[in-house]
């Protein structure tokens, strides 16, 4: 089993830290010794310290700074969800710097449009055939003064083709004092730009969300929704590029100190998961209805004995479920059933997850009712939340003991939700973003006196729980969230 922090509650840094690089500051301190994360390397998972972490985020950080970028300048980071996406972002918070995610697979013209619109300095590289889309991108674009493949072989192979290579070995021995560091760290305010997150773009270009370091901290500070413990473990593989991977699957685990494995690549995680065996699983519905559909069409192969079984020991879970979430009492015999249920078929239905996993998370999209109630009989409860990038990720969330399937659960603390005339439904709260870069326009057509439009249509039950029901211009968002 791979190694996490301690058995004990998690600690909130983001309730004392002042910008994000501040909390990974204080993270590392705190937890110095424990696993920050685990990747695996020729067949072994490797664990890198918190303290590791840090130092190599600063040693990047380094580089940055004596590359002549000042508070403020964007940087982008495009590649897969591994160990490298966290180091180079964590570097560019420490330095001051501005970060964001460009997705995996994009085309030359979608890369040249966003470092152009975010007048990127430097962009960070995962592998060659991203590097040769960004070296079609980066034509003419002036501002862009360095392009750093995240391996330095790469560097070497492709050193002749763009004078704005960089080998990361060139900023991880950067000549930069830690004072000149500290200072930029220091510098920082709550108020500043932390991150920027491009939308899809589906109706239009990507428009550039500009988030704060206050929104960060106020979003993860009111994060007490599930009973976390430091030994908790992830399995993180959803693109880095997206916001709630981003700010609540990684940030969110700087502040409390959770560790992660990443996944190795996307074909390699239901493997993975059997090895990792993680205590938290994040993604979006699709994975669930996939692992649904793959569940029950095995099931149909079986003997009909085995069919019977199954279809018995699912009717008694969801009976339970329905029972113990309504707050109703559980009767002696139905819990008896369930045992036995539990033993001969949930049992095995965990183990396709590791049988570890205690607390599931998903939002982006609808989950099916037939599929959160299947999965929380069988002992994985599925936890639904809503936000939107604007919203820094989510404002509703299902919890522990308030939990509604089918709804997207009550507001998050300090979150105010309305619903309009036309049923759209309004949020308003600390962690609403500043507004869209370059984009004053469409900034003002989305918060309105301080009621941020979703686009979303909504209901509200008499406890407060939020149910979506529709588009307000009628898009289509899928089960993979986009």
């Amino acid at each position: 089993m791979l190694t996490t922090g301690p058995n004990l509650p998690v600690v909130h840094l983001s309730r004392e830290a002042k910008t994000v690089g501040d909390m990974f500051r204080k993270r590392a301190r705190a937890s110095a010794d424990y696993p920050a994360f685990h990747t695996k390397r020729d067949g072994a998972w490797v664990a890198t310290s918190w303290r590791e972490f840090f130092e190599q985020a600063s040693a990047v950080a380094r580089g940055l700074v004596a590359l002549g970028l000042e508070p403020g300048d964007r940087v982008g980071i495009l590649g897969p969800t591994l160990a490298p996406w966290a180091i180079q972002d964590m570097a560019a918070q420490l330095a001051g710097l501005v970060s964001f995610g460009i997705y995996p697979m994009q085309s030359p013209d979608q890369i040249r449009y966003l470092l152009a619109h975010s007048d990127a300095r430097v962009v960070f590289v995962a592998n060659s055939e991203e590097l040769e889309h960004v070296l079609e991108a980066a034509e003419g674009l002036e501002h862009l003064v360095a392009i750093v493949p995240w391996e330095h072989a790469l560097y070497e192979q492709y050193a002749d083709r763009d004078p704005r290579l960089r080998s990361i070995h060139d900023f991880e021995g950067a000549p930069l004092d830690d004072a000149t560091l500290e200072a930029r760290l220091r510098a920082r305010k709550p108020e500043d730009l932390a991150v920027l997150v491009y939308t899809s773009g589906t109706t239009g270009p990507p428009k550039g969300a500009m988030i704060s370091h206050r929104n960060i901290l106020e979003l993860l500070a009111s994060e007490d929704t599930l009973e976390l413990r430091q030994n908790d473990l992830s399995l993180n593989f959803l693109p880095m590029a997206h916001v709630a991977e981003r700010l609540l699957g990684f940030y969110g685990r700087i502040d409390v100190g959770l560790t992660t494995a990443y996944a190795s690549s996307i074909s390699a995680v239901l493997p993975e998961l059997l090895e990792v065996r993680p205590t938290l699983f994040g993604s979006v519905p699709r994975i669930f209805e996939k692992a649904y559909g793959k569940i029950h069409s095995e099931i149909e192969r079986k003997p009909a004995a085995v069919q019977r079984l199954f279809r018995w020991a699912k009717a008694v879970g969801i009976e339970r479920v329905r029972r113990r979430l309504a707050n109703q009492s559980v009767p002696l015999r139905l819990e008896l059933q369930h045992r036995v249920a539990d033993r001969l078929v949930f049992r095995k239905i965990r183990g396709v997850f590791g049988g570890r996993v205690r607390i599931f998370i998903t939002g982006a999209a609808p989950t099916a009712l037939e599929i959160l109630e299947f999965f929380w009989a069988a002992g994985m409860p599925i936890y639904e939340v809503y936000g939107m990038t604007e919203a820094t990720v989510m404002t509703h969330c299902n919890r522990e003991g308030a939990v509604r399937l089918g709804t997207v659960g009550r507001p998050m603390r300090e979150i105010e939700c309305r619903l309009a005339d036309d049923g759209e439904i309004l949020i308003r709260g600390p962690w609403v973003f500043v507004g869209y870069f370059k984009d004053e326009s469409a900034t003002s057509r989305t918060v309105v006196d301080g009621w941020l439009h979703t686009g979303d249509i909504g209901e509200i039950d008499g406890d407060g729980y939020l149910k979506i029901t529709d588009r307000k211009k009628h898009l289509i968002i899928t089960a993979g969230g986009k």
